[in-house]
């Protein structure tokens, strides 16, 4: 008998498959959504490889190593969002995005291809906003959410009233914009437009699993998007005195003192510039000579 990293959950006609460790990272949770016609899987996690369930084609939330390493599997058609699609035909391109030092690129590629098995993908085509793939019976809508990545997408499937909102996953780390292409200003507005869609169920693709009912997953968007406020509070606190974007990241606004790597201090650094710049447009700061800045 054959098993299976994942758990099979089923919602109507949607059946979400809980990766492993419920889908903490490097998982994820994926979606399975059968038509009469066809069959659709949203996010190849990594729970996936070897065991991947069939289907007709593959939608692709955005370009990041956890939602793409069970592609391997599939020689089915495979889709993305036109923001992300350069990331999902070229690894190269996925890793320039992370925006990495140089001297972590070339061990970044290795991991992505062995621990995550990604490849290449030349063969994958872009969708828009609002791009509506017929399964017959069951209808599954495009619904962008960009500010994670360019083409950060959600998948609303109709008629089960199930909204999957990726890596909107609301855990405790909160939103993460960290990348070159990621937005805070894009993540917010797609934090919104989840709120006004109201369905019975919300899908994430990480630890927080499906939430039933739209009063719940408000409430828990609303603690997720919490914590954008106290970055800008921690930030607000520190420059009670002049500091540099390289001492705001060295402080630290998005990881916790005990974590090291690479990425920490260029998604840091990127953070801190986003933040910066919204609090200045909105009087919070001042640069008070060039290159420090200080509450205003």
């Amino acid at each position: 008998m054959t098993t299976t990293p994942y758990t099979e959950r089923r919602y109507g006609g949607v059946t979400v498959l809980v990766g492993a460790e419920l889908g903490a990272y490097p998982y994820a949770n994926s979606v399975l959504v059968r038509g009469t016609a066809e069959t659709l899987l949203i996010v190849p996690s990594l729970s996936l490889v070897g065991t991947a369930p069939p289907a007709d084609l593959v939608l692709v939330s955005h370009a990041h190593e956890d939602h793409v390493a069970g592609l391997a599997d599939y020689d089915a058609p495979v889709r993305i969002h036109q923001g992300d699609l350069a990331a999902l035909r070229s690894r190269g391109v996925m890793v320039e995005g992370y925006g990495l030092p140089p001297e972590a690129t070339e061990r970044t590629h290795t991991m992505l291809r062995d621990h995550f098995h990604v490849r290449d993908r030349p063969d994958a085509t872009g969708f828009e906003d609002g791009t509506v793939f017929d399964l017959g019976g069951r209808t599954v809508t495009v619904v962008h959410l960009p500010g994670h990545t360019p083409g950060h997408s959600g998948f609303l499937v109709e008629p089960d009233g199930f909204l999957f909102v990726a890596d909107i996953d609301l855990t405790s780390f909160g939103p993460y914009y960290g990348d070159t292409g990621s937005s805070l200003t894009d993540f917010e507005a797609s934090l919104r437009r989840c709120r006004e869609i109201g369905v019975r169920w919300y899908g994430t693709a990480h630890q927080k699993g499906v939430i039933e009912g739209a009063a719940e997953f408000s409430a828990r968007l609303d603690a997720f998007a919490g914590v954008v406020d106290k970055r800008d509070a921690t930030l607000l606190a520190f420059l009670a005195e002049p500091r540099t974007v390289e001492e705001i990241a060295e402080h630290r606004l998005v990881y916790r003192p005990h974590v090291e790597g690479p990425h920490v201090e260029p998604v840091e650094r990127r953070t801190a510039a986003q933040h910066l710049n919204r609090l200045i447009g909105t009087g919070r700061v001042t640069e008070v000579e060039q290159g420090r800045f200080r509450a205003a």
